[in-house]
């Protein structure tokens, strides 16, 4: 279960400043249970990466960069310390196996879609594979 601090950062700091093609990477990813969303780290090796370096490689001021992408995002983009952001901390801690999280934020980033598109914010949360 996200936390209040985690659920008030992703409102507040991760929403506003991701793109829409970010958005759509992350619920892609999410959906399939893809290997290319890491936790844990970063990035581990191109083209992996957690939630905050998916969001980078979409955002077109930190798209050039490589492994240090979801670090320079938060911190220039979302204005967060990388290493104190609750949002990345709940997904680490969730690791693999926290489907729960991963629905949680999968749930939030199709609500974030919706309101974007001007749409129903009640899609269906899509079958997610378990990694």
């Amino acid at each position: 279960m996200l936390s209040q601090e985690t659920i008030r950062e992703l409102r507040a700091l991760w929403l506003p400043n991701i793109t829409d093609a970010g958005l759509e990477r992350l619920i892609d990813l999410m959906e399939q249970g893809s290997p290319l969303l890491v936790h844990g780290c970063f990035t581990r090796a191109l083209p992996t990466g957690c939630l905050a370096t998916h969001a980078a490689w979409h955002h077109p001021r930190t798209a050039h960069l490589t492994v240090d992408a979801g670090i320079n995002w938060l911190h220039r983009v979302a204005g967060l310390n990388p290493a104190t952001s609750h949002v990345i901390r709940d997904w680490d801690c969730a690791g693999q196996q926290g489907l729960e999280v991963r629905f949680e934020l999968l749930r939030f980033f199709k609500e974030e879609r919706a309101t974007r598109r001007g749409t129903s914010a009640r899609e269906p949360a899509g079958d997610l594979v378990p990694v």
